[in-house]
């Protein structure tokens, strides 16, 4: 039998028990800086929110494609917005309850339920393209291809449907622990093959044509004697790089695999339920105790790491052309200079969590709030470098540590495969 259980709470819990005799950690206290990168308020949507939807917050995130922003609420309204003015392009109530996506890509938009139904709309009308559906929950975006759409359920399966049809072509499943965070990864398609993480701390790359495993490997296995210690889920997409794919997972390792193999060219000990975001270079972690943290892509060198925003509950973090941005529990959203780290800006949405990880398109970047509102941010790297005048930020005031988040099963550990050896120019292993 599988168990639920709150991310925050297992946190909570792991803290409590290192520390009893300890005070709980608050979170850090928002502070005043220079804000140093002009941001501007594009326009705010208000995306059918509710008690409901808070609860069921994590698979419901913004998506982006052909300059329009998909949006969803557990209420069944799919919405789409011009991303540059914010009118409201179309909207379409189905009658179900949203709990994945939406996807967006190749001119459609996907997004799942909480009863394992899968619905394809076109992009540009909202128009029903076809409809599937799967015997589990879903809660992570599908990663939509030219041929394949790819979603993730709950009981540790990954799906393949024919893009066009909505015929299920291929699934293949991992063992799902007794215990595991609540939620899934969103599975990423990468040439010929679709590559997701599972409950049990492995990552697995499929055969988009055959469903066949291209590769399996542990990014973490299981240790310590109670369920709580024990817990490797792996709930944040990896991303791909040229021909490396960079993978996070909470209480275990974020890590630089080869694509074609799987082979684990580098590691740190890190963990991460959010996630990470990729540029050129380098890599930034948003950690389980909201500490950001700058690798460098190559060897996994760190560059810099700031406690600014300590036990903030943060999102995963997206990147502007100059900046790192990520949201928080109390709906602030966060820029941080990639170079150094350092705070340069600051918004707020509204005094709401904010779970799901924002979408950047180029300096433009949109977040929506646990609650259903969302908005659209875009920096000036430009005007500050013409004008580097700082305005102080308005701090805050103080507010409560961030509320629990919910945990779902885990399968058991796998065991990683025998090390292949390293390519001729591969990163050194730490």
């Amino acid at each position: 039998m599988r168990l639920l259980l709150p991310l925050g709470l297992a946190a909570l819990l792991v803290a409590a028990g290192c520390s009893k005799d300890k005070d709980v950690e608050p979170p850090a206290k928002l502070v005043k800086f220079p804000e140093t990168l002009p941001v501007k308020k594009l326009w705010g949507e208000g995306v059918g929110g509710g008690k409901k939807q808070l609860v069921l917050r994590l698979g419901l995130g913004p998506a982006a494609d052909n300059g329009i922003v998909f949006a969803a609420s557990h209420k069944g309204e799919v919405l789409a917005t011009s991303l540059e003015t914010g009118r409201q392009l179309w909207v379409k109530k189905l009658k179900a309850p949203i709990s994945a996506g939406p996807g967006a890509g190749f001119g459609m938009v996907v997004v799942g339920t909480s009863k394992g139904g899968i619905i394809a709309l076109d992009g540009a009308s909202g128009h029903d393209l076809w409809r599937s559906r799967v015997n589990s929950e879903l809660l992570s975006a599908p990663a939509i291809g030219e041929k394949v759409v790819v979603m993730r359920s709950v009981d540790g399966r990954l799906h393949g449907f024919d893009a066009h049809t909505g015929k299920e072509l291929w699934s293949v499943e991992q063992q799902v622990p007794r215990l595991s965070l609540r939620g899934t990864a969103t599975p990423i398609i990468s040439k010929e093959a679709a590559i997701s993480g599972f409950d049990n701390g492995k990552i697995m790359a499929v055969s988009l044509n055959s469903g066949d495993t291209v590769w399996d490997t542990a990014l973490a296995s299981p240790h310590g004697r109670t369920e709580l210690d024990r817990l490797v889920d792996i709930d944040a997409a990896v991303h791909v790089v040229g021909d490396n794919v960079f993978a996070t997972g909470f209480q275990g390792r974020t890590a630089m695999l080869a694509a074609d193999s799987g082979q684990v060219w580098w590691s740190h000990d890190m963990s991460s339920y959010r996630g990470l975001a990729v540029d050129a270079d380098n890599l930034y972690v948003t950690q389980s105790d909201g500490i950001v943290v700058a690798l460098r892509q190559r060897d996994g060198s760190e560059l810099w790491r700031t406690l600014k925003l300590k036990l903030r509950g943060l999102s995963a973090p997206v990147l502007t052309s100059t900046a790192v941005v990520v949201a928080d529990y109390q709906g602030y959203v966060h820029w941080l200079d990639k170079a150094t780290g350092e705070l340069v800006a600051r918004e707020h949405i509204t005094k709401q969590r904010v779970t799901n990880t924002p979408v950047a398109i180029g300096d433009t970047v949109v977040v929506m709030t646990d609650g259903g509102k969302m908005a659209a941010y875009r920096a000036n790297p430009a005007a500050a470098r013409a004008a580097p005048a700082p305005k102080p930020a308005a701090a805050p005031p103080p507010a409560a540590a961030p509320a629990p988040e919910p945990v779902a099963p885990a399968p058991e550990a796998p065991t990683s495969p025998a090390p292949a050896s390293p390519p001729d120019a591969p990163p050194p292993a730490p």
